[in-house]
């Protein structure tokens, strides 16, 4: 069994279209389950004060896995002629998912469509529009700029929920595949710091370039390295900033910086292939857990499980990253 999730009370394990959810567990406890050692995530001190969910690069409209271009490193994947298009298969096992979960927020971050079409992103609404409506909230990704898409609500934007603000920012160039972040927005971010009582969230469709690396690309495939500092020095002046969250990278990664402290610069895996999943933020008085799913499915674990091959077979430990990538705490004090 392989194990994919760990919360304050929950653990999941996945052997192909096997599942084994155990609920009810103890927080901050060691348990021996399908195999593993495992500690549940402590739970924060106080009240739960709310729950929401997020997903990323979603990609409605492909019809191929597996290809970067300029590169030839195979295997690729598609659904045969007439089967349900893989898009909407695992974006319609990660709605069925959180609505089970019971959670009514949701924060789409970008690559809602693959070609940057209007029909892609009506597609992409007739999911997760209809599913969410007026907790739905989205941004763009470069698969929109790229083509020179323009959708969802001006940005940046705030969701304030009970506990924390989500600050919603657009990092997307046009024409471009990789990230930036313009002035305005930093100065937004600053003054949503400034004004919020509590805790707040950023959150982005590309990541960051790290501070601490010794390469500067020019053609870095997330933020620019020049914008990315300007973020980071933002984040590290503004100690209610508590985490940054992105997608882009279709891994399961966190990162921490010296300048940012304790402060996560998180990447959470694609929704369309590979471990096929989304996040759910559950906001405590004392701290927010975040816990990563992968859609239990029967049809979304198969072609997840085909989709782990990518890439000369490097894609699934890439991907599904660490355990520790997946779930975690995040301080909010």
């Amino acid at each position: 069994m392989e194990l994919t999730t760990v919360a304050d009370d929950l653990a999941v394990l996945h052997d192909g279209v096997d599942v084994q959810r155990h609920e009810g567990l103890e927080p901050d406890t060691v348990h021996e389950l399908g195999g593993h050692v495992l500690r549940t995530l402590p739970r924060p001190d106080g009240e739960l004060l709310c729950r929401f969910a997020t997903v990323n690069d979603v990609h409605f409209g492909e019809v191929e896995a597996g290809i970067i271009e300029g590169m030839e490193l195979g295997p690729t994947f598609s659904v045969a002629e007439g089967a349900e298009p893989y898009p909407e298969l695992m974006n319609r096992a990660a709605i069925a998912d959180i609505e089970a979960a019971g959670i009514d927020v949701v924060v789409v971050k970008g690559d809602l469509t693959s070609r940057g079409t209007e029909e892609e992103h009506e597609r992409f609404l007739d999911f997760y529009g209809t599913a969410f409506g007026d907790g739905l909230h989205y941004v763009r990704g470069n698969h929109e700029s790229y083509h020179g898409l323009q959708v969802g609500p001006p940005t940046p934007f705030a969701v304030e929920l009970p506990g924390v603000v989500l600050a919603v920012i657009d990092t997307s160039l046009e024409g471009r595949p990789n990230g930036g972040v313009d002035g305005d927005t930093l100065a937004w971010l600053r003054d949503t710091a400034t004004d919020a009582d509590g805790p707040v969230l950023v959150l982005g469709h590309h990541h960051c370039w790290s501070p601490e690396s010794p390469s500067r690309p020019d053609d870095y495939f997330g933020i620019n390295p020049d914008d990315s500092e300007r973020l980071v020095e933002v984040v590290a002046a503004h100690p209610n900033l508590r985490g940054y969250l992105a997608g882009h990278t279709h891994r399961n990664r966190v990162r921490r910086f010296g300048a940012t402290r304790d402060v996560p610069f998180v990447e959470v895996a694609a929704v369309k292939e590979f471990p096929g999943m989304w996040a759910e933020y559950k906001v405590y008085e004392g701290g927010i857990l975040q816990v990563a799913h992968r859609s239990s499915d029967p049809d979304a674990l198969a072609w997840g499980d085909r989709t782990r091959a990518m890439y000369g077979g490097m894609f699934e430990g890439y991907a599904f990253g660490e355990l520790e990538d997946r779930c975690f705490a995040i301080a909010t004090s």
